[in-house]
């Protein structure tokens, strides 16, 4: 439930109904897209701030503030505002839900019996593509009645989420989550943190963050308005997105049993690169479809094949660190992005160069991820 609403809904719905309030005549083509990079800032602030409210707060707690605080933003959506009031309510979803991504899995997985947290790893991060298939299915319903319905309809749907999410989170006690951490974690020497097959893992990462965005924030208002496809096809291609936001979670971990962390990584990004320039070749609904659930499913399960990945250069005991440098960067650089490609479109009228921009730095990424070995191997 946590990530359905923190980032299928918080984030995925937004797209889905980019192409919608420029039709309604809310905002035009550019002031949607900086809106839509108003979340990418608040996925930075609450990537940031999430431990430390969850230290003085609990992280249950916290969890049902961030709920209630992304149910009011949709409500908040519902009407025609101007545009710095609708940038706020755009914010507080993005605080909210990045704050929902890093402790909802973590209450969960701490409330998990140990056999039992390989299999719950995969399956909570679908609630990503389940929230945006629900988007991109339950859309254009609403959409036909009027906008505010759709704005409505995720109200609803984040109240359902809330309240069963609330159910199950007030029955699980979790101390904070320093508490929680290795006291073996302080006692692993510094310089085992940074090798530089560490640096290249982290700096590929950051090219995700930057590459993706195109499909993420922008793909539906690039099908349905700059190739003129209509909203109905939109929907059906963001829908392919979700489905990939489903199953990409549940291949991860069968890929890195099957080649490994490195291949596996280092297809992932390759894979990757291809999906998101391949709209600028293959134009026809096939090829947009395979570019949405290839960006789709390597969305969400990009994050757990890089922190498997990690995982096995540095070992558990420095993980947990490590990952919260690199999600802080993600953010960063996503953020960054969201900001940067929304100018270029501002200035250009186009989403083209935006998708060579993610495609350029997703090869990077493979090539980072590619050379690691090397750097490793030269270490030991």
């Amino acid at each position: 439930m946590a990530t359905l609403s923190g980032v299928g809904l918080a984030r995925f719905a937004y797209t889905a109904l980019m192409p919608q309030m420029v039709h309604a005549g809310w905002f035009n083509g550019e002031q949607v897209a900086y809106l839509g990079a108003a979340n990418l800032l608040g996925y930075l602030i609450g990537a940031l701030a999430a431990a430390p409210w969850a230290e003085r707060m609990g992280a249950v707690r916290v969890l049902l503030i961030c709920w209630i605080a992304v149910a009011l933003s949709f409500a908040g959506c519902s009407l025609p505002q101007p545009m710095a009031v609708f940038f706020v309510w755009r914010l507080i979803s993005g605080i909210a839900g990045a704050t929902l991504m890093v402790l909802g899995p973590s209450v969960a997985m701490s409330a998990a019996l140990p056999q039992r947290r390989a299999t719950l790893g995969p399956l909570m991060f679908c609630g990503i593509g389940v929230g945006a298939l629900l988007a991109a299915t339950l859309g254009p319903v609403f959409a036909s009645v009027s906008l505010s319905a759709v704005w409505w309809a995720l109200t609803a749907l984040c109240v359902l989420a809330l309240w069963t999410g609330w159910r199950c989170a007030r029955q699980i006690h979790v101390p904070a989550p320093v508490a929680i951490t290795p006291t073996h974690t302080a006692a692993a020497p510094p310089t085992s943190l940074w090798s530089m097959a560490v640096v290249l893992v982290f700096l590929a990462y950051t090219c995700d963050a930057f590459g993706f965005v195109p499909h993420t924030v922008f793909w539906v208002d690039y099908l349905d308005r700059e190739l003129q496809q209509g909203s109905a096809y939109a929907a059906t291609q963001w829908a392919f997105f979700g489905l990939g936001a489903i199953a990409g979670p549940l291949c991860a971990a069968f890929c890195a049993t099957r080649w490994g962390w490195w291949g596996t990584t280092t297809g992932a990004y390759a894979l990757k690169a291809v999906a998101i320039g391949l709209p600028l070749v293959w134009a026809g609904f096939a090829g947009h479809a395979v570019s949405g659930f290839l960006v789709g499913a390597l969305s969400p399960g990009m994050a757990a094949i890089t922190s498997g990945y990690l995982m096995q250069l540095i070992g558990p005991a420095q993980h947990k660190k490590m990952w919260g440098y690199a999600t802080a960067a993600f953010a960063l650089l996503q953020a960054t992005s969201g900001y940067l490609m929304a100018f270029i479109y501002a200035s250009t009228g186009s989403y083209r160069q935006l998708f060579v921009l993610g495609c350029a730095a997703l090869l990077l990424g493979s090539l980072l991820v590619a050379s690691s070995r090397s750097a490793q191997t030269l270490r030991s």
